[in-house]
């Protein structure tokens, strides 16, 4: 009886509208994209829930740049990134561009700013 081996193709790049899991293994990577949005947040926070698909449709729109979440209520993912910057307000939203933050902005932003922000900024 022969058995074969069961490969598993796991994507190294972005899918298109994919929010990604941000963490400290993968922050400053993620971070130094030519186009970034970091969404910061906490599993208790509401106005965190309501924001999700808000960064699923943006990230369907914008294929191009890169969406991600940071669970800060998971102990010990967030770690380093807690260490770098100090959230008042959940959701933060961070827009990056090369390691460079560009903006922050506390609050949901609703999508038709998030994508205008986006334009503004991300893309040129």
């Amino acid at each position: 009886m022969a058995f074969g081996l069961l490969t598993c193709y796991v994507p190294t790049t972005k899918m298109a509208g994919i929010v990604e899991d941000v963490r400290d293994e993968n922050y400053q990577e993620f971070t130094d994209a030519p186009a970034s949005i970091v969404a910061y947040g906490l599993a208790t926070c509401e106005p965190c829930k309501t924001y999700d698909p808000i960064l699923e449709e943006i990230a369907v729109k914008f294929p191009d740049v890169k969406i991600g979440k940071a669970k800060m209520h998971v102990p010990g993912r967030c770690r380093e990134i807690k260490k770098r910057h100090t959230f008042e307000t959940y959701p933060t939203t961070h827009f990056y561009s090369n390691g460079k933050l560009l903006l922050t902005r506390e609050g949901v932003v609703a999508p038709t700013e998030l994508a205008a922000l986006i334009s503004d900024y991300l893309i040129k």
